[in-house]
């Protein structure tokens, strides 16, 4: 199963500080269920165990940096025991899945209905990898509608905005999570707009009705990945049960 991942997202194709692949556990282990998610945490190893996998697909890495120690120090540490303890494996698809044709931004894109998708940032002249993407709205829409419509598409409570632009969008650039290095990328190619999930204070001003930045939240802009495990999964190993995790791991409460 790890193999049908990752002939849809190589491993080659994540960035060079990611940690992409195998966190914990056997290779070689026969499968008897996975659960699908965003992040990997004390509660996600729980509701694995509780519906009977034993392995979870996170598109966050549980591992971005050596442990020295595996204890009760942290939450990462307690998370790698845990899993050990329960015999539960551990494989993060991360910026390879973002990288990949058909992968997180393109999943995204996909939720806000863009016609002609194709890479923002191409990482080669095949096209068959990059770094966001961009597309275009089947009609323009005023920067309010569209907003809104935005919101309503990944369920957010609030989107970080810069002044609302006074011309109709039809353009759209995207990098779910942390997208921010393409909103120049974004200006270059013409959009209208551009949706990520987390952007730096500073880069919001000079832009003002240049393009239209809308921020939905790391966990937002993301939440959909799990679907595109449960796809690969059921097309290439369809004897294997599936789960989208139902643990909400967003640490970030807006009140």
């Amino acid at each position: 199963m790890l193999s049908a991942l990752e002939r849809f997202a190589p491993l080659p194709l994540q960035e060079s500080w990611d940690n992409a692949g195998l966190q914990v556990g056997l290779t070689e282990t026969e499968v008897s269920g996975a659960l699908l998610c965003l992040d990997v945490n004390e509660r996600i190893v729980d509701e694995a165990m509780a519906k009977g996998c034993n392995l979870i697909v996170s598109h966050h890495p549980l591992l971005f940096r050596g442990l020295k120690t595996i204890s009760d120090l942290n939450d990462v540490q307690r998370t790698v025991m845990s899993a050990i303890q329960k015999g539960i494996a551990v494989v993060s698809m991360h910026t390879n899945m973002d990288n990949a044709k058909g992968g997180v931004n393109y999943r995204i894109a996909e939720k806000l209905g863009l016609q002609d998708v194709k890479f923002l940032a191409p990482a080669g002249a095949d096209g068959e990898a990059g770094s966001g993407v961009v597309g275009e709205l089947a009609e323009p829409q005023a920067a309010d509608d569209f907003i809104i419509a935005v919101k309503k598409a990944f369920g957010v409570e609030c989107a970080m905005c810069n002044e609302l632009l006074r011309r109709p969008i039809k353009r759209v650039a995207l990098c779910g999570g942390a997208g921010d290095f393409l909103l120049d990328e974004a200006v270059k190619n013409q959009a209208d707009a551009f949706i990520t999930g987390e952007m730096h204070y500073h880069q919001y001003f000079g832009y003002e009705q240049t393009i239209q930045i809308c921020v939905i939240g790391h966990y937002q802009s993301e939440q959909y990945t799990a679907e595109i495990f449960e796809e690969i999964i059921r097309k290439e190993c369809p004897d294997v049960k599936t789960y989208i995790a139902e643990t909400n791991t967003n640490p970030i409460l807006y009140i």
